[in-house]
């Protein structure tokens, strides 16, 4: 199942907070794009849900500078 998640300006490190707390709702083997801010935002989300064992299978700009993490729950316990 893929959804997504709009986190565009949601100031650090609640960003990362959100996305984990939807990351646990989900099956292991879904993706869930997220929308975030440039710069701090997505550099810390990305490293963080790698470092948590997560896939992170696409990062992508669009033209207004927001950023779009594919990430890839994994089973991780």
């Amino acid at each position: 199942m893929n959804t997504t998640l709009d986190l565009r300006g949601v100031a650090c490190p609640m960003n990362f907070v959100k996305t984990r707390l939807y990351l646990d709702k989900m099956a292991v083997g879904d993706t869930v794009e997220v929308s975030l801010d440039g710069g701090e935002p997505v550099e810390s989300v990305s490293s963080s849900v790698q470092q948590e064992g997560h896939a992170v299978l696409a990062m992508t700009q669009d033209t207004a500078g927001h950023f779009v993490l594919t990430i890839r729950k994994e089973d991780i316990y």
